[in-house]
């Protein structure tokens, strides 16, 4: 296989340098989206709109530095994070492989209680399609590699985008601002809990830029075409305007069907999909369940392929990052050890945790929300180094806006673990037998 340095450019040839945005945005929308931004939407009105809008702003420059580092140096994220030295490995090791587990699960779980209804497989588990989901995602990645993952999730995210495009406009007609921009119970500094669990995934916690340069490398080696900058530019900003759509759609969803009508929504990702279908179809009439059976079908599958996809990628590379070892140009046996370690974790969060799965999403999304401004000056340090010349170097206004986003998710993260030591501080002493 040769290697990225190898490659010509890919000059006059967008199409071959699209594809690595699309596998972004496949594993951005899914829980993020569907369950927390459609509660959150459920939750608070409109109020929590601008939230998601300044995650996706303030991540904007560490995320787009994903790609770019790969296209101007033939390596991954994981080999900056090595060259800056032995901490910024074991930290990146620490947010990411902390966390895998319980993201590769909750995504299983969600994508499992949408099949299940949209199906109409009541009488199966959770759990049980949860495996099976699991099987086929390795069946299909093993099945057709990175090519297969490309156009399927290419695919997907056509399906996506129109039906949560339609969803979204159909339910404009009944907006009632009065009622969806009214203060809200709770709104206030109880509410910073549920604002750092809506952007601490949103629209992905940040160790996906190593996926996303692990995704660069391969599709430029399956196209024989190295990209540009620009064409790296481009192809990232489709994916995350597809982040951003969906995003406001889903929680402009919520906000509409569960909140303007009074409606709190369930807490158990398994009710909750039930309690939206069933909303949607209350409010909007029977035609519309389809439609949001296909939309969140979409959302989920490609989640789970991305992500049952990235989570072994980075482990084998970051494996071999740390023996010194050049990153594997193809799927190897560690690869699918790693396959099977993380979706054995998985299934027995699964199987164990049962209702108490969301309190585990929270704190791995508290644990991504924490380790975000970590990951993002070690992508702006990747980005500012000597391996970076030319075009894609960041230009002054990139880095200060990179340099921002370092700022405010550090301050935002000191303020989260200020609140929660006076909710520790503040709650009652259990009383003594």
């Amino acid at each position: 296989m040769p290697t990225l340095s190898s490659l010509q450019p890919a000059a006059g040839s967008l199409s071959k340098a699209i594809g690595p945005g699309i596998l972004f945005a496949g594993a951005a929308i899914g829980v993020s989206h569907l369950v927390q931004a459609t509660s959150a939407g459920a939750s608070f009105g409109l109020w929590l709109l601008p939230a998601v809008l300044v995650a996706h702003l303030a991540k904007y420059p560490s995320m787009v530095f994903g790609p770019r580092y790969a296209a101007a140096t033939g390596r991954s994220l994981i080999d900056a994070y090595r060259e800056q030295g032995s901490l910024p490995v074991a930290l990146f090791a620490a947010i990411a492989l902390g966390t895998s587990f319980t993201i590769l699960a909750a995504v299983t779980f969600v994508a499992a209680s949408v099949l299940r209804t949209a199906l109409g497989l009541g009488a199966a588990s959770v759990a049980a399609v949860s495996a099976v989901a699991l099987v086929v995602s390795g069946i299909m990645i093993a099945a057709g590699g990175f090519r297969w993952l490309d156009l399927a999730l290419k695919a997907l995210m056509v399906v996506l985008l129109l039906t949560t495009l339609a969803a979204g406009i159909s339910v404009l007609p009944d907006v009632d601002l009065a009622k969806l921009t009214a203060v809200p119970t709770g709104l206030g500094l109880a509410s910073i809990g549920a604002v750092v669990v809506l952007m601490g995934w949103m629209p992905a916690p940040l160790d996906i830029t190593a996926w996303h340069s692990l995704w660069t490398l391969d599709k430029a080696e399956q196209t024989g075409c190295a990209p540009t900058s620009r064409q790296c530019r481009i192809d990232f900003n489709i994916g995350y305007a597809l982040c951003v759509v969906t995003a406001c759609s889903f929680l402009l969803l919520g906000a509409v069907v569960l909140y303007q009508q009074g409606i709190a929504p369930q807490k158990a990702a398994g009710p909750f999909v039930e309690q939206l279908f069933d909303l949607y179809v209350e409010a909007l009439g029977s035609w519309v369940r389809p439609l949001i059976a296909v939309a969140a079908s979409a959302v989920m599958l490609s989640t789970l392929l991305t992500v049952f996809d990235a989570l072994p990628r980075t482990a084998e590379a970051l494996t071999e990052v740390v023996r010194s070892r050049p990153r594997p140009t193809r799927r190897t046996g560690l690869y699918w050890v790693w396959a099977v370690v993380f979706s054995a974790g998985a299934m027995a969060i699964i199987i164990n945790a049962k209702e108490a799965l969301g309190p585990l999403v929270n704190l791995a999304t508290a644990l991504s929300f924490l380790g975000t401004p970590v990951l993002a000056w070690f992508n702006h340090r990747a980005m500012h180094s000597s391996a970076i010349t030319g075009e894609h170097r960041p230009t002054p206004a990139m880095s200060r806006a990179s340099l921002l986003g370092v700022a405010f998710w550090s301050a935002f993260a000191l303020v989260y673990i200020g609140w929660q030591a006076q909710q520790i501080l503040s709650a009652p002493t259990p009383a003594s037998p």
